[in-house]
């Protein structure tokens, strides 16, 4: 690469102030919300437009540049982590929603969207966007995208997938390519839901059509503690095993619970091993009909208390508690890694009570915080860097945490992505011939790996399968010019 004439390539796109190259504009730019990874691109690039995207995108090709798209930084497993010597493109500045159409019941909105602004903007229409992360008030859509973002409400709801439409992106080569649309029903193949959690591997979404959902006629909120972790998990199980399916079903443990209630103050009680929230949404009818029988689930799995909200202020202040954990933890350590695997729900106590174990195995405290109803686990693994190997020690646990998930029949990743974190934990999930596949699709829709090079993959590089002349779809076979 010729680092001078890319760099004046992209001066011709962007003006001196869009265009950041001295190493302390870059520091900011270093990691995302897993700190353990950092490193320092050629260049962060600010563009306000699309076209500023596709010119950038079509100069790293004919540079041979690596790129990397960054909305607000909350990937915590490295998914927004610069390729040295490559470029970062800060999307944060195409924020529009395009369209809002309450007929249709659709949105269209740019990458750097954040998730709850669609929601803010749909509700004088009484609809919303379903997806919640807990980042929810900074996280981005392009983000959500590339990581099939789920939340707390995804258990009834489905994740980001099953809530965009379409997509227009721009293709690692500069192309720009229409995906899906803007209905629900597609004649064609799912090339929308190839894209999405695709780790921004296929290239850059430009803009999103999703679907926004009627907002529920009322809630139903109720808090349960427990004295043991392991039965909060049995209760979801039981609550599952009912025939309800609630909107939300999150469980925190003691430590979550202290921080929660340090940083935010729910009214949490501080003596629960564990608490349960769940909440019914929908109908009034349904929602009444339901919550007799929730009440009867609750009350044979023996919590110590329960507590039901009285109104939306209640309501609101226990999600309050549950949305800010993660930061919250923050106060119970200087470093921590959040772990993002996934067990059957049937299984969710044996997993807890296992989680325990290898935290005192270890000596190192993990707060559990999750998305219990679909079994997507979140330990927050603590540590203080500054201590000589004390970061390899909490990889060492997060390690034993993945191989637990994938022994009782789970998945290595929810929501948060494989980025840098896991990809070594690929191949215990996946054959070879699944990792092969994986490969070979990578490698025809970008032979030369410039999108977000170095994630999801271990190991060495594979043979480029590139066929010259050949549109990136082409030669994955996803379309074909016949």
């Amino acid at each position: 690469m010729n680092q001078a004439a890319f760099l004046a390539a992209l001066r011709k796109i962007f003006p001196e102030h869009r265009l950041l190259t001295t190493p302390a504009a870059l520091a900011a730019y270093e990691s995302d919300g897993l700190t353990a990874f950092q490193a320092r691109p050629l260049a962060v690039v600010i563009p306000e437009t699309q076209e500023e995207v596709i010119q950038t995108v079509k100069a790293c090709y004919q540079f041979g540049v690596p790129f990397v798209a960054r909305g607000s930084g909350t990937s915590l497993s490295g998914g927004a982590l610069p390729v040295k010597e490559g470029v970062v493109l800060a999307l944060n500045r195409l924020n529009r929603i395009l369209k809002l159409d309450p007929q249709q019941r659709i949105a269209v909105v740019e990458p750097g969207a954040v998730n709850i602004e669609i929601t803010k903007a749909a509700a004088p229409y009484g609809l919303l966007y379903a997806p919640d992360p807990s980042s929810q008030p900074i996280c981005t859509i392009g983000g959500n995208v590339a990581f099939n973002s789920g939340g707390a409400h995804c258990l009834k709801y489905g994740m980001t997938s099953n809530h965009v439409l379409g997509l227009k992106v721009v293709l690692p080569d500069g192309e720009v390519a229409e995906l899906g649309g803007d209905s629900l029903e597609s004649v064609d193949a799912d090339y929308t839901g190839l894209f999405v959690g695709s780790e921004g591997l296929f290239g850059i979404a430009l803009e999103i059509t999703v679907r926004l959902l009627p907002k529920p006629e009322t809630y139903r909120t109720l808090l349960a503690a427990y004295r043991s972790l392991e039965a909060a998990g049995d209760a979801v199980s039981s609550v599952i095993a009912s025939g309800l399916l609630p909107g939300a079903l999150e469980i925190m443990d003691n430590l979550s619970i202290q921080a929660a209630e340090a940083a935010v103050k729910p009214g949490y009680p501080l003596d629960a091993a564990a608490l349960l929230i769940v909440e019914l949404e929908g109908e009034r009818a349904q929602v009444e009909a339901e919550w007799a029988r929730l009440k009867e689930v609750i009350d044979a799995s023996r919590p110590y208390l329960v507590r039901i909200a009285r109104d939306d202020e209640e309501r609101m202040r226990i999600w309050k508690g549950r949305k800010s954990a993660f930061s919250a933890v923050g106060r119970l350590s200087p470093d921590y890694i959040v772990q993002d695997g996934v067990v059957p729900r049937r299984r969710l106590g044996e997993a807890l009570a296992e989680i325990e174990k290898l935290s005192a195995k270890w000596g190192i405290r993990v707060a559990n915080v999750f998305h219990a109803g679909d079994g997507n686990l979140h330990p927050l693994i603590m540590f203080d860097g500054r201590e000589p190997g004390a970061l390899q020690r909490a990889e060492g646990l997060a390690s034993e945490i993945i191989d637990l998930c994938i022994q009782l029949g789970g998945s290595i990743t929810g929501e948060h992505g494989v980025g840098m974190e896991k990809r070594q934990y690929m191949p215990r999930q996946f054959s070879e011939t699944d990792m092969d596949a994986m490969w070979a699709l990578r490698k025809a829709i970008d032979p030369l790996e410039l999108a977000n090079r170095g994630k999801v993959f271990p190991g060495s590089e594979a043979p480029a399968l590139h066929q010259v002349g050949a549109h990136p779809l082409e030669r994955a076979g996803v379309i074909s010019r016949e």
